[in-house]
């Protein structure tokens, strides 16, 4: 294995693999590096002396700025660099040419989905249980264990009404653990709220749009929903933004108000039976071939490090660009991981109006951050910055390598559909669980997630791929994590791994492998109400 690697020949940095000591002698390329200092692996070093206010370079742009001279072979820190990016000029040419990738191999390629009735495909059936206002979550997790459990999905009260309802349907009670009924639907999956009551009227309608993006989405089969009644968000509003985000919504809807119940173990009852009916006909959907076309991605980094823009995130962007020439979707989200790397993205943007709107979004983005006296650039967190990750614009060259070299053929705000093919950027901010929660509500039907120090994040209703940077990290987390992208630390081309993934993305989407984030029934949604958030 080596023990160094230059990214970009334009770089005047260079990364260490493996840990490196004070005094060690390195060479790249001919040349020869003796260290001034420990080098932590992930962590970069000078290849020439640097004065104050030089800039530094990694993946070919500008990451950083030095606070103090630097010397050749010495460690850059927080210490003696910061955030700085080039100065972007809105260019109104549009002249990003792009060569996509031989996609021969993968062009009569399909997996199992399931097809809605206006031809949009699912990577999985499920029934969703949600609440318009956070009183009733209660109620929303006590019909999710009153139905899962006794129907194969495990969870946990409320079973013997099920029970009845199984034995009437001539199931043999006790063959639920090993025996689901309903072999068709892949689980009975329930969201949480913190809002709906006692916030602004713009929260209310903020999370009623996310909460109808979920229902209309191709991976659900039909909804329950529960209300108090007096909350803020409310069923007419809940119902106007459905109608908005689909016009013909036609899915089984189930809505139960609390305060209309004299009794809530007659309202829990009845919320079983009419949900119970309902699953028996969403059971009679199949999985069908589809084209990969059908696959719209979403890819996200999180808990990342210094290793994330050489193997992970460069690996998703082969696949994002793979689905992409295929004629699929991919979202590339988190707007404060692209501060620093704004310049590639507005050359990339494919209209003039979508340059604009994506320069509108960071610039509104950094003005909401400095009312609270901070900048999207305090985005890297103490784990990022022990792993490398040292200014916002190192973190965010090797983030958006997760976008390919696609042009970008649409730029949405949070929840707002993404482009039906090609690469779209979606704001969100680059906590896990709000910008997954986004790009599911924009559409994407499978989620690829790097991660160089672990995270469990899953979603309820779309299935989260946890890829690792590095060997250490697939192995020491390996009950959260789906795929290691380590070899490629090891050597091993960028491309093999690439294909590899894409193997695994396949057999997800077609239902043939469980997530370890749905195995921990870790379904996490948490919907950007737009205070800061980095």
């Amino acid at each position: 294995m080596q023990k160094i690697l230059l990214i970009h020949p334009d770089d005047n940095l260079i990364v260490a693999l493996k840990p490196l000591s004070k005094e060690e002698t390195v060479i790249w390329d001919g040349k020869t590096y003796t260290l001034l200092s420990d080098i932590a692996a992930k962590h970069k070093f000078a290849m020439c002396d640097l004065n104050i206010d030089d800039i530094v370079y990694m993946y070919g742009v500008p990451v950083g700025k030095a606070t103090k001279t630097i010397a050749k072979g010495e460690a850059v820190t927080t210490a003696n660099i910061k955030h700085y990016a080039a100065p972007i000029e809105l260019n109104t040419d549009i002249s990003y040419q792009w060569t996509p990738p031989n996609v021969k191999k993968w062009q009569h390629r399909t997996f199992q989905g399931y097809i809605r009735e206006d031809g949009r495909v699912g990577t999985a059936n499920y029934w969703l249980i949600l609440p318009l206002v956070f009183c009733q979550n209660r109620n929303v997790l006590k019909l999710q264990e009153a139905l899962a459990k006794p129907l194969g999905y495990e969870t946990r009260n409320y079973e013997s009404v099920t029970q009845n309802l199984l034995q009437e349907y001539r199931v043999h009670p006790n063959s639920y653990s090993n025996n689901r009924p309903f072999k068709n639907i892949d689980g009975i999956r329930a969201i949480t709220v913190n809002s709906g009551c006692g916030g602004t009227s713009n929260d209310a309608q903020s999370l009623c749009k996310i909460l109808a993006d979920y229902a209309d989405h191709p991976n659900v089969a039909g909804i329950t929903v529960f209300a108090l009644g007096c909350e803020k968000a409310q069923a007419d509003l809940f119902d106007q933004q459905l109608k908005i985000c689909n016009p013909h919504f036609n899915k089984p809807y189930i809505f139960l108000r609390q305060q209309e119940w004299a009794d809530e173990q007659e309202m829990m009852n009845e919320a079983i039976k009419l949900t119970f009916a309902e699953l028996k006909n969403a059971n009679n959907i199949t999985r069908q071939a589809v084209p990969l076309s059908k696959l719209k991605i979403g890819v996200k980094c999180g808990g990342s490090d210094g290793f994330s823009g050489i193997s992970a995130n460069p690996a998703m962007g082969i696949v994002s660009d793979i689905i992409v020439a295929l004629g699929g979707a991919s979202a590339l989200a988190e707007f404060p991981e692209l501060c620093g790397t704004e310049g590639e993205m507005v050359s990339r943007c494919q209209t003039v109006k979508d340059k604009k709107h994506f320069l509108e979004l960071m610039k509104n983005y950094e003005s909401q951050a400095n009312h609270f006296s901070t900048s999207i650039a305090d985005n890297p967190s103490p784990g990022n910055i022990k792993d490398g990750l040292i200014t916002d614009a190192i973190k965010s060259t090797g983030a958006a390598k997760k976008g390919g070299s696609a042009p970008i053929m649409a730029v949405v705000d949070y929840g707002e559909p993404m482009a039906e093919q090609g690469l779209s950027l979606v704001c969100t901010p680059g906590n896990d669980l709000e910008a997954v929660t986004g790009q599911v509500a924009s559409g994407a039907n499978i989620v690829i997630f790097s991660t160089g120090l672990g995270t469990p994040t899953g979603n309820p209703i779309v299935p989260v791929l946890k890829i690792a940077t590095n060997s250490i990290t697939a192995e020491k987390q390996k009950s959260v994590i789906d795929f290691d992208c380590g070899p490629v630390i090891d050597g091993i081309a960028l491309q093999d791994i690439a294909d590899q993934l894409l193997e695994k993305v396949i057999l997800t989407a077609s239902g043939d492998y469980t997530v370890k984030a749905d195995e921990l029934e870790q379904y996490d949604f948490l919907f950007w109400k737009r205070e800061v958030s980095l």
